[in-house]
């Protein structure tokens, strides 16, 4: 077996070693019995770990946390929770606060003779799934947690080199790529936030006529219409199979095609009786969840057209500007007129019973002049372009990362 990666810093020659992890990091059992810490953590894929209040917005831990084990900054825990995104669980390092305690479930410890850094970088990679899964089978699990003891866990083998200035050079390397994508990250969040702030100034608050926030040379007040006296309703079916792409709705990506949001087809084999939608008509999902408690409302701008199950309610703006329309239904402006007509009782497995009718004649405040509107909607379009750029350059350094993990661990 060859023992070397396949990218590797200059200077560096010597074959890899293959170690127990027991035998280079030491096993902590230490308990929080005198209440050293009462920050309960968890272990989350992106932050690591992380208090649980800031995670779930609230704590799930026990009030007595006496039991817990102890742990400090600089120490590793594996929580043997899976889930998609991690089939054999994480292992994550605290770098974000002095000490906290989290739950026997955990399996904490703490490195004595590998370089820290190159261990939470070999933690991030798939490197460590193999073992692990030998020692935790897919019959082996118990209430979404892998049924793997500690010793079996400290009894996984690990290959890393012998020269720790290797490994300090490796842990280094991907220190330096992860503050670039945080980095990165920060202003993709910056500039999300600036939007949600903007869609809030730039329409009036309720009960006014004119926004906080107006661009020059625009000073009368909108006006209130019904949905319907501006946009048409669509019917029309894709009776002569013009197109056989069915779209769903993403709350982050807007009408995408099933196939590439579930991974499969959920729609039936014959779409003829779908609607027929093309480019730049809308259309609003009656789907509701914990982050579109009223549905969602998006436009059609990734294909030319698809089709769409008779569920949801299509249309296109006639008497509106549609770049403005599209900015309205990111904003939460439109939920109370959608909530006066499909209240909290009237949902029906897992969909709001709004009628065509009574979506259309929901009353929306907009401006009088369609160069205002236009305005509105441009400049929303540039803020979403600049979303876009920030966050096709964190996954490109995301996966740039994903490979370099591939090529330079074994």
């Amino acid at each position: 077996m060859t023992r070397k990666p396949s990218y590797r810093f200059a200077g560096y020659i010597e074959p890899w070693e293959e170690k127990k992890l027991g035998e280079i990091v030491e096993r902590i059992t230490r308990k929080n019995k005198n209440l050293e810490s009462d920050l309960p953590l968890t272990i989350s894929a992106q932050y690591g770990l992380i208090d649980q209040e800031t995670f779930f917005n609230k704590k799930v831990a026990s009030k007595d946390v006496s039991g817990y084990y102890l742990l400090k900054k600089g120490e590793f825990a594996y929580n043997k929770s899976y889930s998609s995104d991690y089939p054999w669980g994480a292992v994550k390092r605290l770098d974000n606060y002095e000490m906290g305690v989290l739950s026997t479930l955990y399996i904490v410890f703490r490195p004595n003779s590998i370089d820290s850094d190159f261990l939470a970088v070999y933690y991030d990679s798939p490197k460590w799934y193999k073992e692990v899964s030998m020692r935790a089978a897919e019959g082996a699990r118990n209430h979404g947690l892998l049924n793997i003891s500690p010793q079996d866990f400290f009894d996984t083998e690990l290959i890393f080199p012998v020269n720790q200035s290797e490994q300090i050079a490796i842990g280094s390397f991907f220190q330096d790529i992860d503050k670039l994508i945080s980095l990165q990250q920060r202003k993709l969040e910056v500039l999300k936030e600036q939007k949600k702030t903007y869609l809030k100034l730039l329409f009036p608050a309720k009960g006014q006529t004119k926004p906080s926030l107006r661009f020059a040379g625009f000073e009368d007040d909108w006006k209130e219409v019904k949905l319907g006296e501006v946009t048409e309703r669509i019917t029309r079916k894709n009776k002569h199979l013009e197109s056989t792409l069915p779209l769903t709705i993403s709350a982050q990506y807007g009408l995408v095609d099933q196939e590439t949001f579930f991974n499969k087809k959920v729609a039936s084999k014959d779409v003829s009786g779908y609607y027929l939608l093309k480019r730049g008509e809308f259309a609003y999902n009656k789907s509701y969840s914990s982050d579109y408690p009223w549905g969602a409302v998006k436009r059609l701008d990734n294909y030319e057209k698809g089709v769409l199950s008779p569920l949801y309610i299509v249309f296109k703006p006639k008497f509106i500007d549609s770049d403005f329309l599209a900015v309205y239904y990111a904003s939460s402006n439109w939920h109370k007129e959608v909530s006066m007509r499909a209240t909290e009782g009237a949902r029906n497995h897992g969909l709001l019973n709004i009628s065509p009718q009574g979506f259309f004649d929901t009353e929306l405040i907009v401006p009088i002049s369609s160069a205002e509107q236009e305005a509105i909607g441009s400049f929303f379009q540039d803020l979403d372009k600049a979303i876009a750029k920030l966050e096709e350059k964190v996954n490109q350094l995301k996966e740039s990362k994903q490979t370099l993990l591939r090529k330079m661990f074994i």
